[in-house]
């Protein structure tokens, strides 16, 4: 006769905090964070972004003690968005050896050295007077060659300043290829790439375009940045710049896009970072300024989220917050 045993009961694991963590699937850590950080030219102090509570364009002073805070608490890195006094049609300032991002790379250097992982950010929205991503043609068009011309020298200055990474985000065709060529030709070709692989023409970008200064003054992205609507032309842009020797790949945004993190993470054997955007970030503050949602668990929940679709690196402005918390 064959015995009968009790049915488990999950429930039993999860009777106290202790046996929840024991037993608990997905883990975040400090050193999988990444800070985006945007420093201003021309400010004597940190200015606040007014969609993005708690987050602030720095001044060089400020920008150093804030990297010194991020390293102290164990995050893994930050990633440098510059924003220049003055703009022309070409990015003029993007590639200067005195230019907002390189100053500010070479500051965060000279402050952590090597304890924080210092990712330059790639485009040129920030730096041209028309907020598009590249050179733009007389039709209004983003043209795609002449652009990885200045995406490769800016490549060259970024890491000429002491970056650890270089980070491309234009989404140009070929952006990768062009930048590991001028890196390796530069004799940079120990630094790595993270490729801004998959990146969508989204709504939740709103709040960045005002911390960069770079909303595109006509048009928008829809040209060059993914479609929402697909997730099989993402694993062929990843397969992509695979190609052309990305290190790393990530997908933007990041809540949205939970399903195509996990496709992506399931093709590749390279590290997947994920970017939780301003519009995400600032959805939960302001919910919670309203009383709407637990704001500490509604940010965990999301990174945990994140974490979960497969993403081994995660871009957060929460960064320093949570790396403090976990540590804590």
């Amino acid at each position: 006769m064959t015995a009968q045993f009790p049915v488990a009961r999950p429930r039993r694991l999860r009777t106290t905090k202790a046996l929840r963590a024991m037993v608990a699937e997905t883990s975040l850590r400090p050193a999988e964070l990444v800070l985006p950080v945007f420093v201003k030219e021309g400010i004597a102090e940190a200015q606040p972004i007014g969609s993005m509570p708690g987050v602030v364009q720095h001044s060089r002073d400020s920008l150093r003690k804030a990297a010194a805070e991020a390293a102290a608490a164990g995050v893994g890195g930050v990633i440098v968005f510059g924003v220049p006094e003055d703009k022309d049609d070409r990015g003029s300032e993007a590639d200067a050896p005195d230019g907002v991002s390189q100053v500010a790379i070479a500051d965060i250097r000279a402050e952590v050295g090597d304890d924080l992982v210092v990712m330059a950010d790639l485009c040129l929205c920030e730096y041209t007077d028309h907020g598009h991503c590249g050179i733009v043609t007389a039709g209004g068009y983003v043209d795609n060659d002449r652009t990885l011309q200045r995406y490769a020298s800016t490549a060259v200055a970024q890491a000429a300043a002491g970056a650890h990474m270089i980070a491309p985000s234009g989404m140009m065709d070929g952006q990768v290829g062009a930048i590991r060529k001028a890196l390796d030709e530069a004799g940079y070709s120990a630094i790595p790439i993270c490729a801004y692989s998959v990146k969508y023409a989204s709504a939740f970008y709103g709040p960045f375009r005002e911390a960069a200064e770079g909303a595109p003054r006509f048009g928008d992205r829809s040209t060059h940045q993914q479609d929402p609507a697909n997730a099989v032309e993402a694993l062929k842009e990843v397969e992509l710049d695979l190609a052309e020797g990305a290190d790393m790949v990530m997908v933007k945004p990041a809540l949205s896009y939970l399903d195509v993190i996990r496709r992506v993470t399931d093709q590749v054997s390279v590290p997947v970072a994920a970017y939780q955007v301003s519009g995400e970030f600032a959805m939960v503050e302001a919910a919670a300024a309203n009383g709407w949602v637990d704001r500490d668990k509604a940010i965990m929940e999301t990174l945990t989220a994140i974490r979960r679709a497969g993403a081994s690196v995660i871009l957060t402005y929460w960064a320093a917050e949570v790396a403090q918390r976990l540590a804590g």
